[in-house]
């Protein structure tokens, strides 16, 4: 807490949280195996989440430069695309692809969020940085050093996400995004400390954009480009700093205009612990279904149902489900749903689909599904209860679950079983089942996207922990490229 007096025109110490982050990404070293290999998986299931969202217009429409022709020559290369873009688009375009479908990896905590969304300011800067010095006859940067760069703003987000939930004060998780993405592409930049420490500050004094866009009546598809936004604004102020702009170090404590006292109501930020490679380890994968992640286990559950279900849809007499109470805040709605933003975060839309057509892809979000009938028949006779010890096992360090249960009673009187999943298929004790899943998603992605010789160049460079990491930034991102 900042004590000093209000009068003084002496800057403050820095604010230790703030410190926490700059000696993490310039000094700390990631000697955790498990990371990085979980990296190279994150790594290609963004990819693939971003090469799939190409197929939509209302996705594809918003990239490219800020305005008709100004791409730069030899800029980042955008995946899939032919557009070739200054960094801080560019991290735009491949931040908003690979969050657009919702098919990206989630952390779930005391806050939410996606931590791969850093992913489009860090191979943006990483690229970039690439190109600049084979220009001038240095060596680029190695895909390990995008690994690590993943790891640690996986980490910075998650940390901070454990005990701070920003979203009880109404603020939107993507500000963990900007601090991440500002924090380690400063370290990239070869940012020091102090350095790194500014752009952290300048990030936090942004604040955060409200939830407003993601919650009943007014979800939308801004939550699909929000966090490409904050990453893109997270690497342009880790180059602004870099520029000499000096930082705020009592962005946080300083008493009426910090971020504590304006935004968070107050509060202190609270850590459990400090920052290693703890999030990376334990990050949660989309794999099977493209649904708000506190949805997963149900759609697992109404899939189980659906051979029992299907064929009776018109003797339901009620389905009961339980949720965590985190899902009863954010999925839980009643009402019509008018565009494919707010269907893909209502959880009685996710568990009716399943349950009507035995699957749940991202085309049973759009209009030409969206009309059918009995997906509101069935929505109108689901009771969502709270299961209190799906709360408490949520939030348990230890386990870390998204339980959710079904039961389905008919009009006859007689029901299904009660199908409880409280370990999703993308959740770390699940690695073995889900890992040839999101392999199969991988390569998928990328067959149906390039040419038979460009896929295959890519899959051979995306096929082993060593080939990945010694492959240079500028070669992999050409790879993509069309």
């Amino acid at each position: 807490m900042n004590t000093q007096d209000p009068r003084s025109a002496k800057r403050p110490a820095p604010d230790r949280e703030l410190v926490d982050i700059a000696e993490y990404v310039v000094r700390h070293a990631i000697d955790s195996t498990e990371a990085y290999e979980t990296a190279r998986y994150c790594l290609l299931d963004s990819l693939a989440c971003g090469i799939l969202a190409l197929r939509y217009p209302a996705c594809t429409k918003l990239l490219g430069p800020v305005v008709e022709g100004a791409e730069m020559p030899n800029g980042v290369r955008i995946p899939g695309t032919h557009y070739q873009l200054e960094p801080v688009q560019a991290a735009w375009n491949i931040g908003a692809m690979i969050r657009w479908l919702d098919f990206n990896d989630t952390w779930l905590a005391a806050e939410w969020g996606h931590p791969s969304d850093n992913l489009g300011a860090i191979l943006a800067v990483a690229d970039y940085l690439s190109r600049k010095a084979v220009l001038q006859g240095k060596a680029p940067l190695k895909m390990r050093d995008v690994l690590t760069g993943m790891i640690k703003a996986h980490e910075i987000q998650g940390v901070i996400a454990l005990e701070n939930a920003f979203n009880r004060v109404g603020l939107d998780h993507v500000m963990l995004v900007r601090i991440a993405s500002a924090a380690v592409c400063a370290a990239l930049l070869g940012g020091t400390e102090e350095e790194v420490l500014g752009a952290v500050s300048h990030a936090w004094i942004d604040g955060s954009a409200l939830r407003v866009y993601r919650h009943a009546p007014q979800a939308g598809p801004r939550k699909s480009w929000a966090a490409g936004d904050a990453s893109s604004r997270g690497l342009r102020l880790a180059l602004i700093s870099l520029k000499g702009e000096i930082g705020y170090p009592a962005a946080l404590s300083a008493p009426v205009w910090g971020f504590q006292d304006v935004l968070f109501q107050g509060n202190k930020l609270r850590f459990t612990q400090g920052y290693g490679s703890y999030v990376m380890e334990n990050i949660l994968f989309k794999i099977a279904f493209p649904a708000e992640f506190h949805a997963q286990t149900a759609v697992e559950c109404a899939l189980a149902l659906y051979p029992e279900v299907h064929g009776r849809l018109d003797l339901v007499d009620r389905i009961k489900v339980e949720t965590q109470e985190a899902g009863m805040r954010i999925i839980n709605k009643t009402g019509p749903l008018d565009n494919p933003a707010d269907r893909d975060h209502c959880l009685q839309y996710m568990i009716a689909i399943p349950l009507i057509y035995g699957d749940l892809t991202v085309k049973h979000y759009e209009d030409a599904v969206a009309v059918d009938p009995r997906i509101d028949a069935l929505r109108s006779k689901m009771e969502v209860v709270e299961n209190v010890a799906f709360s408490r096992d949520y939030l348990d360090p230890a386990k870390r679950s998204i339980g959710n249960a079904i039961q389905v009673f008919f009009k006859d009187g007689t029901s299904t079983e009660r199908v409880a999943v409280e370990y999703p298929i993308g959740h770390r004790r699940r690695r073995a089942e889900g890992i040839p899943l999101l392999l199969e998603k991988f390569e998928t992605a990328v067959a149906g996207h390039f040419g038979p010789k460009q896929a295959a160049a890519i899959l051979a460079a995306c096929d082993g922990q060593q080939v990945l990491e010694d492959m240079p930034v500028n070669e992999f991102m050409d790879l993509w490229h069309l």
